[in-house]
């Protein structure tokens, strides 16, 4: 079972039928939580047996753990297709050390996930941690079901993931740049994920990514993402990873807030004060909590959280 949260600011996917691609993917020029190889939509058919087949070649000649990646993972075939099983077969038998997760596309009822997790019982070493598997949500059915998804991943589901493309083509919508039409959706998806506490809720593809209009974009959605309830973004491009992982990390006011609260909190528990102000707000357990939180992500996001502990050590609670 997961006991630890893992970090997805950002999930990049990484088409596993180029070489080109393959190789160049652990050369990006900053620190990455997750690259997904892809052997779903960026595979066509007739490809996807030498895509598997370079992906394991691949797979295994990295070194362990890869440098600058937090998380490796591969997004397999739909369960409804012929080439899941020779997917989750070839690769699932890798070391966790190398493949840590698996992402699974168009989970549109529990039996999908069950069916993964019974291969994963029969392939993988009894002696590893499982492989976490992180679930794509992409039609109307799956939303409605996602109680009895989550609930059947249990002890391996670590994530879900919103699939606007698919699920605005199930509903016959048109994706418009509000995201409007998605709301109920992401929130539901977001809520699930927080309900059933896994890692990671990681909210639609921004499609655009060139140039400055792409980049304000992108930060838009990520904003917006944010506010939803997502922690994290699915990217196509690696020009991506970066604002992703700068938007979904705590904003650095943000983050100098809870280490005062932290600090304070401290000295009016000492004092036997249950609730106090600050900055003329009350501050009592859900504030407290939140405070934490936020701590422990910055810390995860490598920010300096102990220089803003020396320079507030003499915060006090008002």
């Amino acid at each position: 079972m997961t006991t630890t949260s893992t970090l997805r600011r950002a999930l990049l996917y990484v088409p596993s039928s180029s070489q080109k691609f393959l190789s160049k993917s652990l050369l990006l020029p900053h620190p990455t939580d997750n690259i997904t190889y892809d052997l779903e939509d960026s595979v066509t058919p007739s490809l996807k047996p030498t895509a598997r087949t370079n992906l394991l070649t691949h797979l295994s000649s990295l070194p362990k753990p890869p440098p600058n990646v937090g998380e490796l993972a591969v997004r397999i075939n739909a369960i409804s297709t012929p080439h899941a099983l020779p997917d989750l077969t070839t690769l699932a038998p890798l070391p966790t050390s190398t493949l840590s997760a698996l992402v699974i596309p168009k989970v549109n009822s529990p039996s999908d996930l069950t069916f993964v997790i019974d291969i994963l019982r029969q392939v993988s070493n009894p002696n590893e941690p499982p492989k976490k598997l992180i679930a794509l949500i992409e039609s109307a059915r799956a939303v409605m079901d996602l109680k009895q998804i989550c609930e059947a991943g249990k002890g391996y589901l670590d994530g879900l993931i919103f699939a606007a493309e698919d699920f605005a083509l199930d509903l016959s919508l048109t994706r418009t740049p509000s995201l409007r039409e998605f709301l109920y959706a992401r929130s539901a998806i977001a809520t699930a994920a927080r309900a059933f506490e896994l890692s990671s809720t990681i909210d639609l593809v921004c499609t655009s990514y060139k140039g400055e209009e792409g980049k304000a974009r992108l930060e838009e959605e990520c904003r917006d993402g944010k506010e939803v309830g997502f922690n994290g973004k699915q990217c196509i491009h690696p020009s991506q990873v970066e604002i992703a992982q700068r938007m979904f990390a705590p904003e650095e006011k943000e983050v100098e807030w809870a280490v005062r609260v932290v600090i304070a909190d401290e000295k009016a528990q000492a004092a036997g004060r249950g609730a106090w102000t600050m900055d003329n707000k009350m501050i009592d357990a859900p504030v407290v909590g939140k405070a934490h939180s936020v701590v422990a992500k910055a810390k995860k996001c490598g920010l300096d959280v102990e220089g803003l502990k020396k320079k507030w050590q003499g915060q006090e609670p008002e």
